[in-house]
C-alpha cells in the first residue's frame, strides 16, 4: 500500500482511487476551439426545454436527491448535505457536499457540479413532510428496521440528540492527513480547535501526534522532536510489534491529540478532552526509524460496568492485516491478568462490531472443538475472560444454543463448528503472552 522510501507518501483512501477529472465536462464554456466537432453538435442540438429545466434547478438546495458519478465511474444516488459557492465561478457555480445513500457516511465528500446528472434531480421536500409521507407508506416493522439502520453506532442517543449530532458533524472539516509515510483520506468530522477550520489537510508528527497546517512546519518540528515512540511504558515486544501503555493523566496532550486523530475515522466517538481517566494502548510497527503507530485501544482505569475497552481503531493503511483482532485479543489478555471478565463499551463502530463478532466466534468455537464432554457458559467465560452475555449472544447467533429443562444447553456438532469457523474467516495476529510485561493499574497506584 505504501513505499518504504522516506521521501514518498502513499495515498490511502476509503475506497478506490478518486478520479474527478472527467474530460469534456470541466464546467466551463463548451464552445471553445479545443472542443471536438462531434461534441459541439451534441451541445448545439440539446433541446431548449432540457437546457431550461437544468438551469432552473440550479443552485441545488440542501436536501436535494440526485444521481452522482462516484469513483467507480458509475452513478449512485446522493443527498445534498451542504453547498458552498465558488467565488471565481458563475452565478450558479457551487460545490456540493453529498451523502451516498447506499454507503456509510465515511464516504461523504465535496463534489463538483459536473459529476451530477441534473436530469435525475428530485426536488427537496421539507424533512418533516418527507418523514410523514414515508411513515404513511411503511409498515411498523419496516419503520423499525429503518430506525435501527439510521442510528447505527448511536444507539445511546435519543432522536433529538441524534439530529444534533448529525447536524454538528455532517460535513468533514479535514479532508486528508499526512501521518508518517502515508497520506490518508479522512472519514468523519473531528472537532479540531477553531484555528484549524480553514485547513483541508493536516500534518501529524507520527511520534508525538502534534498536528500542523503546513508541511514546512512539520519538517521543522521533526528536526526538534526527540520522540521515536509513544510517550509511555513499553509493555509488549514481539519481533517488530510493540505495545505502549500511555496514561492520559501523565501525557494529556498526546492523549488529546490521539483523540482528535481517532475521531477522523470513528463516527460515534465522543471523548476529546476528558482523558485523565483513561489508559491508551498504542500498537506500533518498529523499524530502525522508530515505532510507528498502527492502531490503539483505550480503557477506563476504573470501570464499574466491567468495560475492558472503551475505543478501538486500526488506522486505514494498516487495516485488513489482523491488527484489529490483535488489539481485541490484547484487551482480553489484560482482563485475564486482572482476574476479571470484560466487554467492550457500547456503542461499537460498524467495523468494531464486525471484528468483535469474528473474535468471539473463533475463540469460542476453537474451545468447543477441542473440549471433551459438557461445558457451561460460566466455564467458557472463566477461560476466555469474555462476559457471559457476549458468549450467549454469539452462540445464539450461530444457533448453537438450545433451551432445555429451564437452562441453556450448548449443541456442538463438529461439522457445524467447522462450517462456522470457515465462515468466520482467518484470525488476527496472535498475542504472545510470555512477551507481556504489565501490572494492572490499581496495583501501579
Amino acid at each position: 500500500m505504501g513505499s518504504s522510501a522516506n521521501t514518498e507518501t502513499a495515498i490511502v483512501s476509503a475506497s478506490p482511487a478518486s478520479n474527478h477529472n472527467n474530460p469534456g465536462t470541466n464546467g466551463g464554456d463548451a464552445h471553445t476551439n479545443h472542443t471536438p466537432a462531434a461534441i459541439l453538435d451534441l451541445v448545439v442540438s440539446e433541446p431548449e426545454s432540457s437546457k431550461k429545466r437544468r438551469t432552473g434547478v440550479l443552485p441545488l438546495e440542501v436536501g436535494t436527491r440526485v444521481m452522482c458519478q462516484w469513483r467507480d465511474g458509475k452513478y449512485h444516488p446522493v443527498k445534498v448535505i451542504e453547498r458552498r459557492k465558488n467565488y471565481n465561478g458563475g452565478h450558479n457555480d457551487y460545490e456540493y457536499y453529498v451523502h451516498y445513500t447506499e454507503f456509510n457516511r465515511r464516504l461523504d465528500e465535496w463534489i463538483k457540479l459536473e459529476q451530477l446528472d441534473l436530469d435525475s434531480v428530485e426536488c427537496a421536500l421539507d424533512e418533516k413532510v418527507e418523514d410523514k409521507v414515508t411513515s404513511l407508506k411503511m409498515t411498523r416493522h419496516q419503520k423499525r428496521k429503518i430506525d435501527e439502520t439510521h442510528v447505527e453506532g448511536h444507539e445511546e442517543l435519543d432522536a433529538a440528540s441524534l439530529r444534533e449530532h448529525e447536524e454538528f458533524t455532517k460535513v468533514k472539516n479535514i479532508a486528508t492527513i499526512e501521518l508518517g509515510k502515508y497520506e490518508i483520506e479522512t472519514w468523519y468530522f473531528s472537532p479540531f480547535p477553531p484555528e484549524y477550520n480553514d485547513c483541508v489537510k493536516l500534518f501529524f508528527c507520527e511520534f508525538c501526534l502534534s498536528f500542523m497546517k503546513r508541511k514546512e512546519q512539520l519538517q521543522r518540528h521533526m528536526r526538534k522532536c526527540d520522540l521515536k515512540h509513544p510517550p509511555g511504558d513499553e509493555i509488549y515486544r514481539s519481533s517488530t510489534l510493540s505495545m505502549f501503555e500511555v496514561d492520559g493523566k501523565k501525557n494529556k496532550v498526546y492523549a488529546q491529540n490521539l483523540c482528535y486523530l481517532a475521531k477522523l475515522f470513528l463516527d460515534h466517538k465522543t471523548l476529546y478532552y476528558d482523558v485523565d481517566l483513561f489508559l491508551f494502548y498504542i500498537l506500533c510497527e518498529c523499524d530502525d526509524r522508530g515505532c510507528h503507530m498502527v492502531g490503539y485501544f483505550s480503557k477506563e482505569k476504573h470501570s464499574e460496568e466491567a468495560y475492558n475497552l472503551a475505543c478501538i481503531l486500526t488506522l486505514p493503511p494498516y487495516q485488513r492485516k489482523g491488527y484489529g483482532k490483535f488489539l481485541i485479543a490484547f484487551s482480553y489478555e489484560l482482563s485475564k491478568k486482572e482476574g476479571k471478565v470484560g466487554t467492550p463499551e457500547r456503542p461499537l463502530s460498524d467495523l468494531g462490531l464486525v471484528s468483535y463478532r469474528g473474535y468471539w466466534t473463533r475463540i469460542l468455537l476453537d474451545i468447543l472443538k477441542k473440549h471433551k464432554g459438557n461445558i457451561s457458559i460460566k466455564e467458557l467465560s472463566d477461560m476466555t475472560a469474555i462476559k457471559a452475555e457476549d458468549i450467549l449472544s454469539t452462540l445464539q447467533s450461530l444457533e448453537l444454543i438450545q433451551y432445555r429443562k429451564g437452562q441453556h444447553v450448548i449443541c456442538a456438532d463438529p461439522k457445524v463448528l467447522d462450517r462456522h469457523l470457515k465462515a468466520a474467516g482467518r484470525g488476527g495476529l496472535d498475542v504472545d503472552v510470555s512477551k507481556m510485561i504489565w501490572t494492572p493499574y490499581k496495583e501501579q497506584s
